[in-house]
């Protein structure tokens, strides 16, 4: 089933489209008049609860909205990493991300702070309204509490890493809010209600995996590891206590993993990754959900410029593509580096399913869906149905071999966890006892790099890491000073954080003063 709803509550646009499926197929509007439609009594039955949190679901979709030519909103997280450039240079907010001059002004950096509040926002009045409802199943309103939790949680924990200190709102606002003007939260507090609403939400009831997209057990657990790993490095640095319960969380997901290997296992190969048959499954632990009927795939931009790739003939926009330098920083024999069998790609067939030619350059392939696009001998179905990941089993293991590796030397299950990236990389992987404490912990960040690159990850690493991998001597450089190859700008200290938007610091006298290294 899928619905749409659309309606004003508070200062918050409640829309969506159920991609994922509620339980009931029964069409709730006909209840009464989407015009009628009021704070007070939309959140009255269990129908509304769901179209609810579809509308929280829906509003994640903001990171594949588009920014202007040749634009989406997720390139923020790729262009200011240096393991891309561009071959449009068409717009100029994002070309300032390339060339880290960047400011409260750049569409991108607003787009983010609106999506992320109206996520909140939304998540907000799901966890105030649903509770209230009566009748309605007790697992089936803890299930939708819990994950409104996790979106919530998921929202905030982009936007503390992107700008620091921001404001906490846990309560739906109108404009007679004692907080409707809030200031900005210290970090500390924004995370500790970070892993409160993930604790909760592991208590929720939820199925391990949802392959309807809905947010399983996985992924909150996966979510967990992920947030301690982050508080363990920089700005918190809470280090050991904290690298322990990330390698603890993320060890419960493996060890349900090798007890359920056909639930939650690793893709055999990368091709599998980008299969549309095979979302919310396996590898997948969460996705953002998209689907034509709805809103297609948005990662186009990925495209090589004006070549003939898919049905569609010469097209694409080339606004993000491999820096050469760290396509050739694989290892030799890595099959993630392998033409059309790995993240990327130097020859495709005319129109997709054509003639095979030679792109003349590295493309990321990793988002490409074949079965929309066309492959060899066979046409595309033009419908470009697939997801966006956000969270892998591969993250995951490496997230387990990193923090354990933090609390002493790397262990045989840290070691193993690490191993099974490579193994499917088809690299050879030196003994355990060759390694030491500090050689270990710089071979996984590699694999993050190598990994994980181009799902918006990368750049989170090197803010927690306040170190950046060097594709030409494949060590680690500190974050400030070191030179991004897409610009050969140095990144500074200011860069740790984005500026808050402009228009929010005008409009919110309690936000004060902008983050440091950017005009007010």
């Amino acid at each position: 089933m899928t619905f749409k709803i659309h309606k004003t509550v508070g200062l918050t646009l409640l829309s969506g489209a159920l991609l994922l499926g509620p339980t009931s197929c029964k069409d709730f509007l006909s209840e009464q008049a989407p015009s009628n439609l009021t704070p007070t009594n939309f959140y009255t039955i269990p129908d509304h609860a769901e179209a609810a949190i579809a509308s929280v679901y829906a509003d994640l979709r903001f990171v594949g909205g588009g920014n202007g030519i040749f634009s989406s909103n997720w390139q923020l997280l790729e262009a200011i990493t240096g393991t891309s450039a561009t071959e449009t240079a068409q717009n100029s907010d994002l070309n300032n991300l390339y060339s880290l001059v960047y400011d409260g002004n750049t569409g991108h950096v607003v787009a983010w702070w609106n999506g992320l509040y109206r996520v909140i926002a939304n998540a907000n009045l799901v966890l105030d309204r649903v509770p209230s409802i009566t009748p309605m199943d007790a697992a089936q309103k803890a299930k939708i509490l819990g994950e409104a939790r996790f979106l919530r949680a998921w929202a905030y924990f982009h936007a503390v890493r992107l700008w620091g200190d921001i404001p906490l709102i846990t309560k739906p606002q109108t404009t007679q809010s004692e907080d409707f003007m809030p200031s900005r939260a210290p970090q500390e507090e924004v995370y500790n209600l970070i892993v409160a609403d993930l604790l909760e939400a592991e208590k929720a009831g939820l199925a391990w995996m949802d392959v309807s997209g809905r947010v399983g057990q996985a992924a909150v657990k996966a979510q967990l590891a992920k947030v301690y790993l982050t508080m363990a490095g920089f700005p918190l640095s809470k280090g050991a206590s904290h690298y322990k319960l990330a390698a603890d969380k993320a060890f419960e997901v493996i060890t349900y993993a090798n007890a359920n290997p056909n639930t939650i296992n690793l893709f055999p190969t990368y091709l599998e990754v980008h299969r549309e048959t095979l979302e919310n499954r396996l590898e997948h632990l969460f996705e953002l959900q998209y689907n034509v009927l709805v809103a297609g795939n948005p990662m186009d931009n990925f495209y090589p410029n004006f070549k003939p790739v898919t049905y569609s003939g010469p097209g694409g926009t080339g606004s993000t593509v491999p820096v050469p330098s760290f396509y050739q920083s694989f290892e030799a024999g890595d099959l993630r580096a392998k033409d059309q069998e790995g993240w990327f790609y130097t020859t495709y067939f005319t129109n997709g399913n054509g003639a095979k030619f030679d792109l003349g350059a590295p493309y990321v392939f990793k988002h490409f869906n074949q079965i929309a696009n066309g492959s060899s001998g066979v046409a595309g179905t033009r419908n470009n149905n697939l997801n966006v990941p956000q969270i892998r089993y591969a993250e995951v293991l490496l997230m387990y071999a990193e923090a354990q590796n933090e609390l002493g030397a790397p262990t045989q299950a840290a070691y193993d966890a690490y191993k099974r990236i490579r193994d499917r990389a088809k690299l050879t992987t030196p003994a355990l006892g060759t390694f030491t404490q500090a050689s270990f912990r710089e071979a996984v960040w590699r694999e993050r790099w190598w990994e994980l690159c181009y799902e918006q990850i990368t750049w989170y690493d090197m803010v927690r890491l306040r170190k950046v991998f060097n594709d030409k001597t494949k060590g680690f450089d500190n974050f400030v000073g070191h030179i991004n190859p897409s610009s050969n700008q140095p990144l500074q200290e200011k860069h740790l954080l984005l500026p808050i938007p402009r228009q929010e610091l005008l409009n919110n006298p309690n936000l004060k003063t902008q983050n440091p290294g950017y005009p007010q």
